[in-house]
């Protein structure tokens, strides 16, 4: 067989192919009661509350219901938790900082006290210490806790998985902070 009637037998199949699906497509076009009444798809949009109307506000949150659950908190937990963190922070006793400070020892550091670490200047302006109510603030929105600062976490909203968090947390210490009680 020679090259040229390799060429017959391809173009007569894309014709049929042509055929089969272009008559298809010729008739939905000219087929008027195939047509929408409008064209597009709609899309299911939740309506915004009209201007004046109040939205339903979120309940605010509570680092004291967090802090409650710490001591039935399970640090294995948290340590599963803790892996979306090592994206940007190393726990060991010597490690060094990454995209974000090393966490050892930060239940009860100065807030902005990590050795080395460029931190924003909101976080060096808040002042205090990370105890559990801060780091449970901080930790579930981190935006709205300290205004400005550079971390780029949403933060973890189940207050469980906060408190599991919170409780292996306290585990990266040479000496771990008391629970509450």
């Amino acid at each position: 067989m020679e090259s040229f009637e390799l060429n017959k037998i391809a173009g007569g199949v894309l014709a049929a192919l042509l055929l089969m699906f272009g008559s298809r497509t010729l008739m939905d076009v000219v087929a008027k009661e195939h047509k929408p009444e409008k064209a597009g798809w709609a899309l299911p949009i939740n309506d915004a509350p009209a201007q004046g109307a109040s939205a339903q506000p979120a309940a605010a949150f509570n680092a004291a219901e967090v802090v409650a659950l710490l001591p039935k908190a399970n640090a294995d937990a948290g340590q599963d938790v803790f892996k979306r963190c090592q994206q940007c922070h190393t726990q060991d006793k010597a490690g060094k900082n990454l995209v974000g400070p090393n966490l050892w020892g930060v239940v009860g550091r100065k807030v902005g006290g990590a050795a080395g670490f460029p931190y924003s200047d909101a976080v060096k302006g808040h002042g205090g210490e990370w105890n559990w109510e801060t780091l449970a603030a901080y930790l579930h929105d981190p935006k709205a806790a300290i205004p400005g600062n550079k971390m780029a976490f949403n933060g973890i909203k189940d207050t469980a998985e906060l408190a599991d968090l919170l409780v292996y947390m306290r585990k990266l210490s040479d000496t771990p902070a008391a629970l509450p009680k």
